[in-house]
């Protein structure tokens, strides 16, 4: 009878990938359609938000783009936009908003990471913060952690020309993933069943496929730790002391259909979950903390480094 059930499992799960790549090719290509030809919304910020979110194909695009919710950020995106040789960031806004962020240059329409700004690895002291690009056709996506009272989005200038001005954005901006989960419905669930059979299947599955079908486009400095629950398992994870001194630690927790069903910021040794009432996944983002003026590049931050020191992460 497990048997059984397990070939059941492993055949839903086979199908919702097919109804997952297929429904991320149809609507990825309507949104590239829909920004290629609005120009307004192209050269505007536009936040992750609740305003956002009632725009009818939003929420599809998210659930089939990245949807591994960061509940944590506060996230803008911008373009997509032309560049002949470079664009440059507002660093004043930026800092002023958030203790730190992390802005990534993307090609358009494929979404591969180009390159990144990093508020630890830059010169805080400019105004601006320039990168060189080959001419084409790209995306700006901007995550902004532990966030300050006053939150502006910044200016962004392209080829030394302004293409969108700064933008303040309320603090409770986030406010709306408490209800995100009410979202669910047989359409998300179908999108994303086959992920929680791919974790259970972990070490028996290249973990690239994993990682691929897992991972959100993420931050090349943040770590990922990620893993499934059964109903009936509860979570307990014990850090190295240099993880829990130099990063920010931030923990999600989705159901099936990958919506939010939980979410905190880890800064202690030991974190415990209770058992969750159905079954669900984690997802770990661990990031380096801001480094103090006396300390900035005395302690450089190795993701090699760290993830040595991950290994000591115990999950039971």
């Amino acid at each position: 009878m497990k048997n059984i059930y397990l070939v059941l499992e492993i055949f839903l799960a086979f199908l919702s990938f097919l109804f997952y790549k297929g429904m991320k090719f149809i609507i990825g290509n309507l949104f590239i359609i829909y920004l290629t030809f609005n120009k307004k919304q192209a050269s505007r910020w536009r936040v992750l938000s609740d305003k956002m979110l009632k725009s009818p194909l939003i929420l599809p695009v998210l659930m089939t783009k990245g949807p591994r919710w960061n509940t944590h950020a506060i996230i803008g995106t911008l373009g997509p936009f032309k560049v002949k040789e470079e664009i440059a960031i507002d660093l004043e806004s930026a800092n002023n908003s958030a203790a730190s962020w992390i802005a990534v240059v993307y090609s358009f329409p494929g979404y591969k990471t180009i390159t990144s700004i990093e508020s630890d690895k830059i010169n805080s002291d400019s105004k601006w913060h320039s990168i060189k690009l080959p001419s084409g056709k790209y995306s700006f996506g901007l995550r902004y952690y532990n966030r300050r009272d006053k939150i502006v989005l910044p200016e962004v200038k392209i080829d030394n020309q302004e293409f969108c001005s700064n933008v303040p954005v309320p603090s409770d901006i986030n406010s709306f993933y408490h209800d995100l989960i009410q979202a669910k419905n047989w359409f998300y669930l179908s999108l994303h069943y086959y992920i929680f059979t791919i974790l259970k299947l972990r070490k028996s599955l290249p973990e690239s496929f994993v990682k691929r079908e897992y991972l959100p486009v993420g931050a090349p400095d943040t770590v990922f730790i990620y893993n499934y629950l059964e109903k009936s398992q509860a979570l307990h994870i014990d850090f190295a002391p240099q993880v829990i001194n130099n990063c920010n630690i931030y923990f999600n927790l989705y159901d099936r259909s990958s919506l939010p069903l939980s979410w905190c910021q880890i800064d202690t040794p030991q974190y415990q979950l209770p058992a969750p009432q159905s079954n669900s996944y984690y997802l770990l983002r661990i990031r380096p903390k801001p480094l103090s003026s006396a300390t900035h590049g005395t302690l450089d931050w190795q993701i090699e480094e760290e993830n040595n020191a991950l290994q000591k992460l115990a999950v039971n």
